[in-house]
């Protein structure tokens, strides 16, 4: 029944494009769209293939999508079709909840630099979901046994663009790191580490200032990089480093896991939004 609908995520997701997958978990009332129905949303907001009920109930799924795909979560949302209006979209009466999945490509996780800081966070980069790419003339495979690329020869810093999915973490031990700090922060990189003594990223980060880089974006850069550990061996800066790089990654807010009372029922939510559903915008 479904086989179009997985071929296309499959073909999507080949071609490394972002989508999400909205199924109609449930349906109170009546409703243009099953209990099962599907669709695939695209990043632009556009559904691709599938069906989950027209008018406003189709543009704010869509909606919704753009924004766990944006945020790299999933959620179950519930649609309130009983207040749509002539015009905008058809009353159905009902309520129907949807799970909206988003389907990414895998974040870049770029090392510029070689070493055991390097090496470590090229293992927990690739434990983490990362693609990682290392480049440095002195990279070798055998120390980068999990990198999916190695680049050795980048005279001109072009083998390796950097996107705003990409991470970037600057090891440089001081060759060329003030040129590679432009190129991130000039790609609108996810995340911008550099690993330098406080002495050094200074000299830095106001080489970036008279070069006319924006302020707030030389404030991005996150140097002494990493989370305050307590970290004294190379292994456990790295350890430090790719916990901040997961906590941007998925907007963590750095607490302690563990839940007091009032925390444990606002965890017991059942739906994550009640959405009128002519109330959001159409999308596409």
């Amino acid at each position: 029944m479904f086989s179009d609908l997985y071929s296309k995520a499959a073909e999507l997701a080949t071609q490394g494009k972002p989508y999400a997958i909205a199924t109609v978990v449930r349906v109170e009332g009546s409703s243009s769209a099953r209990q099962g129905s599907k669709a695939i949303i695209d990043s632009q907001g556009k559904l691709v293939l599938g069906w989950v009920g027209g008018g406003c109930a189709e543009s704010a799924v869509k909606s919704e999508a753009l924004k766990s795909m944006e945020t790299e979560k999933p959620q179950l949302i519930t649609l309130d079709m009983r207040d749509e209006s002539l015009g905008v979209g058809m009353p159905c009466g009902g309520k129907m909840e949807v799970f909206i999945e988003p389907v990414l490509p895998e974040p870049e996780l770029l090392i510029v630099g070689h070493g055991r800081i390097s090496e470590t966070l090229s293992i927990l980069g690739h434990l983490m979901g990362f693609t990682v790419t290392v480049n440095d003339p002195g990279a070798d495979r055998s120390a980068f046994p999990n990198a999916s690329r190695i680049v050795t020869e980048d005279f001109d810093l072009t083998e390796t663009p950097i996107q705003p999915r990409s991470f970037v973490v600057i090891a440089t031990q001081h060759k060329r790191d003030h040129l590679w700090l432009q190129k991130a922060l000039e790609g609108n990189a996810s995340y911008v580490a550099l690993i330098a003594s406080r002495h050094r990223a200074k000299l830095v980060l106001d080489y970036l200032a008279a070069s006319g880089i924006p302020a707030e974006k030389i404030s991005s850069v996150q140097s002494p990089a990493g989370l305050h550990l307590g970290a004294a061996t190379p292994e456990e800066i790295a350890l430090s480093v790719m916990s901040q790089m997961v906590a941007v990654r998925r907007s963590g807010s750095l607490s302690p896991l563990s839940l007091k009372g009032s925390d444990l029922e606002t965890q017991a939510s059942h739906t994550d939004k009640v959405i009128q559903v002519c109330e959001t915008g159409e999308v596409g």
